[in-house]
Parts: structure tokens; C-alpha cells; sequence
């Protein structure tokens, strides 16, 4: 039986204090869910936080990174897929996923965001932006969920996994 996989992107060095704590408790949550994660895979930002957070409660973490080494690759992943492909690997990570959790905007995360658009998949913005909330839910108000905390992303996500099976 699939597991269900849900994708947690967001800012690398970028990345804000808030987007670290709250990558670290939505891997937390995740996994204690018995989700998989899917990340980035790097060891920098929301895709190291989020994937410590679910190694922290034993859970399964696989990371899409963008290079053919394991160079950069965060300790908390368990299966490193390297795909040489740079950002295009955000596509990736996108179709990977059941759903997508943005924690926290920057460039490469917009473009997940809308990759996953898209596709069709659904996706929670996670902030307290109502800039970038606003401008998404634009794009597509009814693919677009917003939380404000890791815990409010984690019932949207049991709402979306319960509406489409």
C-alpha cells in the first residue's frame, strides 16, 4: 500500500528563525503521523529543520536534491534520491508529494508553490504573510490553504487526505 508523502519546501539560507522552528515541529508532526517526509534534502533551512524533526520521533525522510553527490546532503535524510538537475528537481518534489507544504517563502519555494499549481496538488501556505498567502490563493483559491502554525497545517492536511480518497 503507498504511503502518503508530504512535501515540505521552503527557503534554504534564507530561511527565518519561525521557518525553522515551525520545519522542525511540521517534520515532528508529520512523521508522528506516520507520513513520510519529502524534502529537498540539503542540510540547510526548512529542508534540514523539517527533516531533523521527523528523524527526532523515528520517521522516514527522503530528499530530492539537486546535485549528483551527496555533498550538502542534511544527516536526517534517509533516502538521498540525487537527480543532477538543479532546480528542476523542484518539479520533483512536487509530483512526489500527496501534499505540499510551503514553510516560509523565497524563490525556489514560489516555484514549487507553483509547480505544484500546476498539478494539480493541493497546497498550505504556512506564514503569518498575508502578502504571500493573498497572492497565491489568486492563483488558485481552491488548491490554496493557509496555517499559521505547524499544527493548523497538520489538520489541513487530514482534511485534504480525508476529501480525496
Amino acid at each position: 500500500m503507498k504511503k502518503i508523502i508530504i512535501g515540505v519546501m521552503g527557503p534554504g539560507h534564507q530561511a527565518t528563525a519561525t521557518d525553522i522552528n515551525n520545519a522542525y515541529q511540521l517534520g515532528k508532526l508529520i512523521a508522528q503521523q506516520g507520513w513520510v517526509l519529502l524534502s529537498g534534502g540539503r542540510n540547510v533551512g526548512v529542508m534540514d529543520a523539517a527533516s531533523r524533526g521527523a528523524k527526532s520521533v523515528g520517521g522516514l525522510t527522503v530528499g530530492i536534491l539537486p546535485h549528483n553527490s551527496l555533498e550538502g546532503v542534511s544527516e536526517a535524510i534517509d533516502i538521498p534520491i540525487l537527480t543532477d538537475m538543479g532546480q528542476a528537481r523542484n518539479n520533483i518534489n512536487v509530483l512526489s508529494s500527496d501534499v505540499v507544504i510551503a514553510c516560509g517563502m523565497g524563490l525556489g519555494t514560489a516555484s514549487e508553490v507553483a509547480l505544484a499549481l500546476k498539478n494539480d496538488k493541493p497546497v498550505i501556505i504556512l506564514t503569518e504573510d498575508p502578502e504571500t498567502i493573498h497572492f497565491f490563493m489568486t492563483l488558485s483559491r481552491d488548491k490554496v490553504l493557509s496555517a499559521t502554525t505547524p499544527e493548523t497545517a497538520i489538520e489541513l492536511v487530514r482534511e485534504i487526505l480525508r476529501n480525496s480518497a
